[in-house]
């Protein structure tokens, strides 16, 4: 997956998980050797308690950044990798790799849904991601409370309550909040 196909990817619900998002420029001409340096801090940090799990997206060509991309299963687990030995020894022996960061962000519950890939820019307030969200899960809560209810009527709770979730969740991820962003986005993000 690229860079640009992470927008079309699902977002985890707020759980206090976060995506760690660190953009790289690599010099032309030692790509290989940042490779080799990026996949060992990469498979280094898969090995901490918490980690969810990473993503490497290669620069597109030219000035463009490279991406790499890890999930924590909270801000604990994050800071733990951040703090390591392991991670400042992977530091301390990147000379001669020529790379630089760029850009850093960190990412937790309904931000993912808010930013844009390969942007460096802050999430919108957490006030207008309420009001987003509000917007986007209101006309799924009532079309679902006039057309999907009523055929759940019969089922156990438990049941009938996991398939609203679902088909909320589906919708909510690839319906109603890319519509909401893309509406809002100038007032989301001036």
């Amino acid at each position: 997956m690229t860079a640009a196909g992470l927008e079309h990817a699902t977002v985890p619900a707020d759980t206090g998980e976060v995506t760690l998002l660190i953009a790289r420029r690599v010099d032309p001409g030692h790509e290989a050797a940042f490779e080799r340096w990026a996949k060992g801090i990469l498979d280094t940090a898969a090995t901490f308690p918490g980690h969810l799990g990473y993503g490497f997206f290669r620069s597109s060509g030219g000035d463009a950044p490279w991406f790499l991309v890890h999930r924590f299963r909270d801000a604990g687990a994050c800071r733990t990798w951040q703090d390591s030995p392991e991670r400042a020894a992977w530091f301390a022996d990147c000379d001669g790799h020529h790379h630089t960061e760029i850009a850093r962000r960190e990412l937790t519950g309904m931000e993912t849904w808010f930013a844009e890939p390969g942007s460096v820019r802050p999430a919108p307030p957490r006030w207008k991601m309420a009001i987003s969200a509000t917007l986007a899960v209101y006309p799924i809560s009532v079309l679902g409370g006039l057309f999907l209810l009523p055929h759940l009527a019969t089922l156990p709770l438990l049941l009938s309550s996991a398939v609203t979730a679902c088909v909320f969740n589906v919708l909510m991820t690839y319906a109603a909040m890319p519509a909401v962003s893309r509406l809002l986005r100038g007032w989301l993000t001036p």
